[in-house]
């Protein structure tokens, strides 16, 4: 906006209110159509026949005969099934224990008044600072020492807590009126009931957006699943993509190549796309600013 305020300084307020909203929203659209390239590549690659060449793979354009041969021989050969199952797994079992963890450390740092209880909340909050990679060996240590090397549960464990998660629920549990928490009490509710029955069902929408960062973080993660596992039949969709691709740049098959891609990232722009009015709308309520 100051761009285009710079090069109509001189023009008159009425012209610079008419020219300025469309000058914003066709750079938003040649923004949209740069970040679109390479998915349109993508898309076409998948659709191209082999027998077009390798000349061909860089263009844009459409094949004239499409076909649906790459997606079915990255499918058998990269044997993303298993891929898809082991991501599934890692994700699913991450987020819910993570749903625990988040809910209760929420609660006690919103609800419940103990010793230290601001500077433990802000030294929590300093894992937000550290970059992961500086957690890869002593998370592998500690993976090695519980005997969960080359396991799922060995990729899942180090994100079982959320500092990010954490401060989330308890900016949601401190929106919530007091008054509805001391009239459970009255009538008997335990501390878990009070939880179950007040504080989680009117925080849904900041559960739904720490799910999408959560899953989201996890379904495209790499180097921590490349470091704990070694068994091909227990590698997630990532680290099973990086061997099919470096397999398919042997024999320069960027069509399979771009099948594989496809595949992997098609669950998230599908959901995506389908509940999108969903995710924006709790990343809103959520009391993300």
């Amino acid at each position: 906006m100051k761009l285009i305020d710079a090069l109509y300084k001189d023009a008159p307020l009425a012209t610079r209110n008419e020219i300025t909203p469309k000058l914003g929203f066709l750079l938003t659209v040649l923004l949209a159509l740069a970040w679109l390239i390479p998915f349109l590549w993508m898309g076409v690659a998948t659709l191209r026949p082999s027998s077009d060449g390798i000349n061909l793979m860089a263009e844009l354009m459409p094949s004239l005969k499409p076909t649906l041969d790459n997606i079915r021989d990255a499918w058998e050969i990269g044997d993303f099934p298993r891929y898809f199952l082991n991501t599934t797994i890692i994700c699913t079992g991450i987020l819910l224990v993570q749903f625990v963890t988040i809910t209760l450390a929420g609660f006690a740092f919103a609800r419940l008044d103990f010793a230290g209880k601001t500077p433990i909340f802000y030294l929590f909050l300093m894992q937000l600072m550290l970059v992961p990679v500086l957690l890869i060996v002593p998370n592998l240590s500690l993976v090695v020492q519980l005997g969960l090397y080359d396991t799922l549960a060995g990729v899942m464990m180090p994100f079982f807590a959320s500092a990010f998660g954490t401060f989330l629920m308890r900016q949601a549990f401190e929106a919530i009126p007091t008054e509805l928490e001391d009239a459970a009490l009255i009538d008997g509710a335990s501390l878990i009931q009070r939880i179950r029955h007040i504080y989680v069902p009117l925080s849904l929408p900041s559960f739904s957006a720490f799910a999408i960062i959560s899953v989201t973080s996890h379904w495209n993660d790499f180097l921590w699943p490349l470091m704990v596992i070694n068994s091909p039949d227990k590698r997630p969709l990532t680290v099973g993509l990086s061997v099919f691709t470096k397999t398919a740049e042997g024999t320069q098959d960027w069509g399979t190549i771009a099948a594989g891609t496809l595949m992997v990232i098609a669950p998230l722009l599908v959901t995506f796309l389908i509940f999108q009015k969903r995710f924006i709308s709790s990343f809103v309520t959520s009391g993300i600013k």
